[in-house]
């Protein structure tokens, strides 16, 4: 609970300083601030600021704790800073981080600053050597989280010898707990042979052999597969790694369990953001000035198609005055129509963001919105066409009405389903697009089938 109220503590004092313009933030308030706080507390309190803020007061550290609060930010907070770091400081708090938590840096950093970097004369060889693996494969794929500092033993080697290979290692490194044993083939290639706990080594006799304790049948995963399949298979088997191959089953490289946790941790908060179709938390961010004007224009671009909508009344004219009773049924075909489509727009947005709808599974969804669309449309059509018949006393009157509804609901969930993914293909804020849109278009294309239909059966209704 003490961390907790510290982190949030913490958070009110940056605020504070952040939005005192006349503080220089390189002086004495911030020092003060930060005072006996962990890098972990800092990184959890510049995660609730604005990114402007956050990087702002990130500024003022000194290169050591840059260092370690950076390892500790979510990725898309530590790229933004990132991006705008000079690149000889961007070099020096790099130098100071074991290469593992360097290379997820410098992986998920912005382009420019990651090969400035990279051809920095000064650059850790060992930080480069892992950032290469990492960048071989796909951003998203396993190879890109694996790290190659691990430890590993040769066939043959026994347990006194395995425990001294890891008292080798740097002990300011952190490295993965699981031991894992190979076979080498065609020279630098380690084929995968076995693993063992450090805690099952120190068990164990001395003089055993590794390949008499190690587990035989291990569970890897290709570097090539999707990030998420690895998180599933170490969630599955509760691992503390996972080892990944490359296409002919050679060890390339392990996922330590608390890499994935953060990455893991990183994509739920963000999807959980967006799960009705826009970033909560940039949201939440901006000023009342900013997210007016962030909605404004999409507004107004309602308001121009909504009188499309206008003129195609106006064009019919004649028929409304003629049958006053088409008016008290337009509103409630564009109340229902409009909520098939929010309803449309909401599921789409869902896939969309969450991560579980990519391109190519993408379509089935929209097929599946598209056939509820059209048994929705044909019930809420039939039924209200019998009301309308029933209440005008003329059956063509309730054809009309079914008719348009069908027509608008079917509109409606077209562009609630297609709005959304062609506002996220091309950037734009799904949720800001979605319901403007959707709304507009399915008032244009309702009322102009109901009303040129009214028109066609004229003679029958009036």
């Amino acid at each position: 609970m003490a961390v907790e109220l510290n982190y949030k503590e913490l958070v009110k004092k940056l605020k504070v300083l952040a939005s005192d313009k006349d503080v220089d933030l390189a002086d004495d308030p911030v020092c003060q601030a930060l005072s006996n706080e962990t890098p972990a507390d800092i990184a959890l309190a510049l995660e609730q600021l604005p990114p402007e803020e956050a990087g702002r007061i990130f500024t003022t550290f000194g290169d050591p704790l840059a260092a370690e609060v950076l390892a500790k930010l979510e990725p898309k907070l530590s790229k933004n800073i990132l991006g705008k770091l000079p690149e000889k400081q961007m070099a020096n708090i790099i130098n100071i981080l074991p290469p593992r938590e360097a290379a997820i840096l410098i992986t998920e950093a912005p382009q420019k600053q990651a090969d400035s970097y990279v051809e920095n004369k000064d650059a850790n060889r060992e930080v480069l050597q892992e950032v290469d693996a990492r960048l071989i494969y796909a951003n998203g794929s396993a190879g890109r989280l694996m790290t190659t500092h691990f430890v590993k033993l040769h066939v043959g080697s026994t347990v006194g010898e395995a425990i001294e290979e890891i008292r080798k290692t740097d002990p300011d490194i952190d490295l993965p707990e699981d031991i894992y044993i190979v076979k080498k083939e065609h020279k630098k290639n380690d084929r995968l042979k076995g693993v063992i706990s450090i805690r099952g080594l120190l068990m164990a006799d001395p003089r055993q052999k590794v390949e008499a304790l190690m587990a035989k049948e291990v569970v890897s995963i290709s570097a090539i597969a999707k990030e998420a399949d690895a998180a599933a298979l170490m969630a599955k088997h509760k691992f503390m790694t996972l080892p990944v191959t490359d296409k002919d089953g050679y060890l390339v490289g392990v996922i330590p369990a608390d890499d994935m946790m953060q990455l893991t941790i990183d994509r739920m908060r963000s999807r959980y953001a967006k799960a009705v179709g826009t970033d909560a938390e940039a949201m939440e961010q901006l000023t009342p000035f900013q997210a007016a004007k962030k909605r404004v224009p999409w507004l107004l671009g309602t308001m121009f198609i909504e009188l499309m909508a206008g003129t195609v009344i106006s064009h019919f004219d004649g028929v409304l005055k003629k049958v006053i009773l088409l008016a008290s049924f337009m509103p409630v075909i564009s109340a229902i129509s409009g909520n098939v489509g929010l309803q449309a727009a909401a599921i789409t947005v869902r896939d969309v963001d969450s991560g579980s709808a990519e391109r190519k599974d993408l379509w089935p969804s929209i097929r599946k919105e598209a056939a509820t669309a059209i048994l929705m449309a044909a019930v809420c059509g039939f039924v209200l066409g019998v009301i309308g018949a029933i209440w005008s006393k003329h059956l063509p009157f309730g054809i009309v009405i079914g008719g348009a509804l069908i027509c608008s609901m079917l509109t409606a969930g077209m562009m609630g389903t297609l709005i959304p993914v062609l506002s996220k293909r091309l950037g734009f804020d799904p949720a800001t697009t979605a319901g403007p849109f959707e709304t507009a278009f399915q008032d244009v294309v309702g009322f102009a089938v109901f009303l040129w239909l009214a028109t066609l059966l004229e003679r029958f209704i009036a």
